[in-house]
Order: structure tokens, then C-alpha cells, then sequence
């Protein structure tokens, strides 16, 4: 019996829909060593979940034109460990993976789709911009989506993966996402290109130098993570959601711990160096208390003085933020002040507890840094700590001086528990500063200015740097062994686990600029 012809129809057209630009442009996406948006899909979704919607659309504006079917965007939904999420992936056969008025459609159907039922969106963005031919309804069609990306900020996590190109207006989609993930060699994004800037200004830049991976992440800081492949980048995708809600009211999944809850990490109690001078890296100490090999690091080469990134304890995700006085001392700058802002945001939005190590000699002195705004870059740090309500608890490790302690995580801005090693320094200023502050008189007059000047700073650190005098004012909970920090962190985030903290009502505070 011959097959009903509506149904060979129906094969036909579908085959034909996966085929996209056609067979000769995904060969040349192959030949270019690259990966075409369904292949992408099938690497970052469960095997056989992926479900496409919308995959008969065409555009509307000219009949007459090549009309490939899905209109340059595969859309749809499907599972990573388990949990449904949204995506949509840009197809460069057609078009060059261009945006026209129903590619946007599509790409706004799935994001609606996903804040209706509280599953996170992915994006993967592989287009050469706008379809100059479609005009305005073009241009309509990236406000929508930026739209969205704005009303579901804080609602389901955004991610954005750049396979390719995204240049232009369209770069404003993926910097209003959670985080942004890039191919090195292979994606770049930039608001003007490299013929743009060099009629304009007259400098030389390539597309590499000008926006790629690597620039996104150690400079502009626009790039949260980087893969050298693109299978590494799709892997990184689900690893990140591996530490994510889905959505602003559920809780981030767990997994079954499989490190001791009370293991001790003895290495850091010889850690902090006894020259307050001398630096250590809190990168080696971070990933002895966390779960092993749980450490996510975000932002790696961007404004290096802080650390940033996601980890489990006794398999419960949180958000880690640091200090790292191995670069610039641990001072707080214009970059780190953003960096660790934005990290705040983000554990807060999708309840996800916070865990501060602080050592910082304050902030950045200089001439450039007050007048690029130094004082509000740091109030952003205050304000998003002030405002989130999730666990927060703090570890001050050496220096915690002056305006930096205050912002990074007090517990005059409201964190719930706050711990100190031994080694923590705890004060207005360190006690050079100090010293020529108070006591300039007397040194001068001194017998010996020199002496005198040393036996004055041994005298303020015995009395004020130390951890002890914030303890007896209250400021400091305990003053713990640095080999317990994972079993008091762990205890301290359970007794936390339930915390519920009514806020102000008002319709949103005016964060500095």
C-alpha cells in the first residue's frame, strides 16, 4: 500500500526545514570548522529532547525572495539534566544568521514561552545583524527582544552564547543576559566595526583585537566565560546551569555531596603570610573550602584584584566573592567594584547565598580613578549589598580597612553572619597611616623618629589591627581556625537556609549609575 502523499509532504517539507540555507552553505559551515545551529542544540540539550517550534516560518515582506523555512533561527525547547529550558539558535546559512521581523518573532515567542512557565532562555547568537532590506521592521524586531531581555531580567536565567558574529545593536541582547559565554577565535562582538572605527578615527584594528573572546574577557569585561571550542563552550552552558534555579521562587538544584562537610583544609592555616606586606592568593584558597572541584570562576581576567565565580557547599550552589591579594594588593577599584556589583545581583536574583572573603587596604588612590567616577562605582557595591535578602555570610581574612570593609559584605549592611581568621586586620586604615596620622607630634620630637615610629605601629596593630577588638564591639561573630572554614560556612548557610527578609515597598530603588 503507497504511503499517504499528504504524509510524504509532510517529510519532504520537514527535511527540508532542517536543511536551512541548504546543503552547499552548511558544507561551507563544516569546511570552516564549524558547528550549524542544530548540531549546537543536539551538543547543549539531553539527547533526543529538543522540540523546535515555529520551524515552518518564513519571512513576509517579498514573496519573491529566497524564502528558506524557520527564517534563519532554529526555535524550541528542550532539556539539560532534566530540567526544560528555552532556546533559540541563529542560523548562518541564511542570511548570514541576519535578523529580519520574524526571525525576531520567533526568538520573542520562546522568550514569553519561558517566563511563562519559569524555565531559563538560551541563546545562541550567530548573525551578521540586521536585514537591511527589511528597514525598520528590523530594527522593531531587536527592540522587542531587547524588551523581553530587560522584563525577564531577574525572572529566569538569560544565557547568552556568541558562536559567531553579533555586531552592532544586536550586542545589546546578550549585555542585558546573565552571563555571556564566547568561542576564542571564532565569535567576537563589538557596537562598530573595524571599517567603522578606522573612517571615524583612523585607527587599525582587526575583528579579533577589536571584539573577540579574549578582549570580552580580560578587558571590556562583557564576557563571562570563554571556550577554545564550541562543543567546550555548549559543555560550559550546562555546567552553569548546573548551579541555577530555574527561575526567581525555586531554589538552585543540588547534588549529592560527595566531599566531607567537616573536612579541614590545614594548608590554610599557614596561608596568610606574617608580613602584612607579603601576598598569598585566595585562588588557592577558595577551592579548599568549597566542594572540590566545584569552583566556577567568572570575569577570570577581568579587573583581576577580585574573584569572582559560582561553587557548592556540602552540594548547595552559592555565589563566591573575593579579594585576591595577589593582584594590586587586593584594593578596590573602578573594574572590581562592577565585577563584584553585578555577582551580587545575580546570586541575589536567583537565591543563591553569598560567601565574602575581604581583604582589601581600600580603595584605588588617584586622580584618575576619582575622576572616572570611583565613588559611585563603589556606592553600587554598597547599595547591592545593602538590597539583597539571600544568606550572606563574610570571612574577613587579613586587611578589611576603611570604606572597602564597609562595602564588601559588613555586617552594618546587613549580613547575617560574619567570621574572622586570626589573621584578620580589621580597622580605619592600616598602621602606617594611622600612625603619621596621630602621632606625627611626637615622632618628630622623638629621640629617635625612626624607633619611635615602629614601636607606634606595633603598639596600634596590638590594639586595633586585629580581629579581636571588631569581636568584643560585636562586629565580628567569631574568630575561627582558617582549616574550619568549610564546616563553618556549611553550618552557618544551613541555619540560614530558611531565611525570609521582608523589604521596604516601593516599585525599584535608583542603584548609582
Amino acid at each position: 500500500m503507497s504511503e499517504d502523499p499528504r504524509l510524504e509532504k509532510l517529510k519532504q517539507i520537514q527535511a527540508q526545514a532542517k536543511l536551512g540555507g541548504g546543503q552547499e552553505r552548511i558544507d561551507r559551515q563544516h569546511a570552516k570548522g564549524y558547528l550549524t545551529a542544530r548540531e549546537r542544540l543536539d551538543l547543549l540539550l539531553d539527547p533526543g529532547t529538543f522540540r523546535e517550534l515555529e520551524s515552518l516560518v518564513v519571512q513576509q515582506n517579498d514573496p519573491q525572495a529566497e524564502r528558506p523555512l524557520g527564517d534563519g533561527v532554529v526555535t524550541g525547547y528542550g532539556k539539560i539534566d532534566g530540567r526544560t529550558v528555552y532556546v533559540y539558535a541563529q542560523d548562518f546559512t541564511v542570511q548570514g544568521g541576519a535578523l529580519g521581523e520574524m526571525h525576531s518573532r520567533k526568538i520573542c515567542r520562546v522568550m514569553d514561552l519561558a517566563a511563562k512557565n519559569g524555565c531559563p532562555i538560551v541563546g545562541l547568537i550567530d548573525s551578521g545583524g540586521a536585514r537591511i532590506q527589511e528597514g525598520v521592521k528590523s530594527l522593531g524586531g531587536y527592540a522587542e527582544i531587547f524588551r523581553r531581555n530587560a522584563q525577564y531580567s531577574g525572572v529566569v536565567p538569560q544565557i547568552s552564547l556568541i558562536m559567531g558574529p553579533c555586531a552592532g545593536g544586536a550586542a545589546y541582547s546578550p549585555a542585558l543576559t546573565d552571563l555571556i559565554i564566547m568561542v576564542q577565535k571564532q565569535s567576537y562582538m563589538f557596537l562598530t566595526g573595524p571599517q567603522v572605527i578606522k573612517t571615524v578615527t583612523g585607527e587599525d584594528v582587526d575583528f579579533e583585537s577589536l571584539g573577540g573572546a579574549d578582549v570580552h574577557l580580560g578587558i571590556s569585561g562583557t564576557a563571562h566565560l570563554v571556550s577554545p571550542t564550541e562543543k567546550d563552550a555548549l559543555a560550559l552552558c550546562r555546567k552553569v546551569l548546573s548551579y541555577l534555579p530555574s527561575n526567581n521562587v525555586d531554589q538552585a538544584p543540588q547534588v549529592t555531596p560527595e566531599d566531607d562537610p567537616y573536612r579541614r583544609a590545614e594548608a590554610l592555616n599557614s596561608l596568610i603570610p606574617l608580613d602584612p606586606q607579603e601576598a598569598y592568593s585566595m585562588h588557592t584558597a577558595i577551592p579548599q573550602i568549597v566542594d572540590i572541584g566545584s569552583f566556577l570562576e567568572l570575569q577570570a581576567g577581568f579587573a583581576p584584584n577580585a574573584i569572582v565565580g559560582l561553587a557548592r557547599l556540602d552540594g548547595k550552589p552559592v555565589g563566591i566573592i573575593s579579594q585576591e591579594p595577589e593582584s594590586m594588593a587586593g584594593v578596590m577599584d573602578i573594574d572590581s567594584a562592577d565585577k563584584i556589583t553585578r555577582m551580587v545581583r545575580l546570586c541575589d536574583a536567583f537565591n543563591l547565598p553569598i560567601v565574602t572573603f575581604v581583604d582589601s587596604p581600600g580603595f584605588l588612590p588617584g586622580v584618575d580613578q576619582e575622576h572616572r567616577g570611583v565613588i559611585r562605582h563603589g556606592a553600587k557595591v554598597l547599595y547591592a549589598y545593602a538590597n539583597a535578602t539571600v544568606p550572606k555570610v563574610s570571612v574577613v581574612t587579613r586587611k578589611a580597612y576603611g570604606g572597602a570593609y564597609v562595602v564588601m559584605s559588613s555586617k552594618y549592611l546587613g549580613t547575617d553572619i560574619t567570621y574572622a581568621w586570626p589573621s584578620a586586620e580589621i580597622a580605619v586604615m592600616g598602621a602606617e597611616g594611622a600612625v603619621n596620622i596621630l602621632y606625627r607630634k611626637e615622632i618628630s620630637a622623638a629621640p629617635d623618629p625612626q624607633a619611635e615610629r615602629k614601636r607606634l605601629e606595633e603598639e596600634y596593630r596590638q590594639k586595633y589591627l586585629n580581629p579581636y577588638a571588631a569581636a568584643h564591639a560585636g562586629y565580628i561573630d567569631e574568630v575561627i581556625e582558617p582549616a574550619q572554614t568549610r564546616q563553618k560556612l556549611i553550618e552557618a548557610l544551613d541555619v540560614l537556609a530558611n531565611k525570609v527578609e521582608s523589604t521596604t515597598a516601593r516599585k525599584h530603588g535608583n542603584m548609582p549609575a
